[in-house]
């Protein structure tokens, strides 16, 4: 997804309130300054979160570094173990279990600190209490396993901490309906805000349901320009494609492969292109 005028305005706005009342003027105005730069010299075709990952560079060099989120991520990993049993009974009175591990995962998606700055628990607790009363789009989810029946692979991109263990529930239903499926799970090969790397794909079991890998980039998305060449290759040859979160569907969207893209609207830019309220959930394909 190519970067539009209303993302380039958000990314300025979110680096401005990220240096406000950090260092001297001097270096608040060296910062923006290297943030426009970072914007300027983009290729037409970079997202948000590709420029991110770069302008990431220019606060290190400035402020040192950036916002440490380890004990967040294992702290949010641990909330979502904790609701395993209220999750799992919720998915067994469900009619379609691999349905609601979806629409869960989907909810826990709010988890989200690049965008949200906080993450309120109880607004994530309700989200997780609506997902049980929720639908996916019924076309869609209608054409996801149709495409499921006939494919041979699955690549599944994550995106958060704490959602990766819904991520999960989600993964064990789709090896229980469809056994001769083979599932990658995919998370980020190195720290970028609080999306799931492999220690958090570990710390939630992930490796006890499903073969995981990491995309060998530090983007907060899946930018198939910049990923490792084993990461891009499962991707390309995958079948089907199922990617978690905005960050993914900015990165990926556009790229021709058969993905389905779920996430929660967060930003003003997906609100608006969407039309739906903040934190509406979504399950589209490209």
């Amino acid at each position: 997804m190519e970067l539009c005028a209303a993302c380039i305005r958000c990314v300025m706005d979110r680096q401005e309130e990220r240096v406000n009342g950090l260092g001297t003027e001097r270096e608040q105005s060296d910062y923006l300054r290297g943030v426009a730069r970072v914007i300027a010299d983009a290729d037409p075709e970079d997202s948000a979160p590709v420029l991110v990952e770069r302008i990431n560079h220019v606060y290190e060099e400035i402020f040192g570094p950036a916002t440490d989120y380890a004990q967040v991520k294992k702290e949010f990993n641990a909330l979502m173990l904790s609701l395993e049993p209220q999750i799992r009974k919720a998915m067994e009175q469900d009619g379609d279990a691999l349905h609601a591990a979806m629409l869960f995962a989907r909810a826990a998606n709010y988890i989200d600190f690049g965008m949200a700055g906080q993450v309120e628990k109880e607004t994530l607790f309700s989200l997780l209490e609506a997902a049980a009363e929720e639908k996916m789009d019924e076309r869609v989810y209608n054409e996801f396993l149709a495409d499921l029946r006939t494919a041979r692979s699955l690549v599944y991109v994550t995106d958060n901490c704490g959602e990766i263990f819904c991520d999960r529930l989600v993964a064990e239903e789709l090896q229980k309906r469809y056994p001769e499926l083979d599932v990658t799970v995919m998370v980020r090969g190195r720290d970028a805000l609080n999306d799931a790397t492999m220690e958090d794909a570990l710390m939630v079991g992930m490796e006890k349901v499903a073969r995981v890998v990491d995309n060998g980039c530090g983007v907060a998305g899946t930018p198939l320009a910049y990923i490792g060449d084993e990461a891009r290759k499962l991707l390309e040859e995958a079948d089907v494609i199922l990617a978690k979160g905005q960050g993914n569907y900015e990165t990926m969207h556009g790229c021709g492969l058969n993905v389905y893209y779920s996430f929660l609207c967060k930003c003003a830019w997906f609100r608006k292109q969407f039309g739906v309220l903040k934190n509406t959930g979504m399950f589209v394909r490209e």
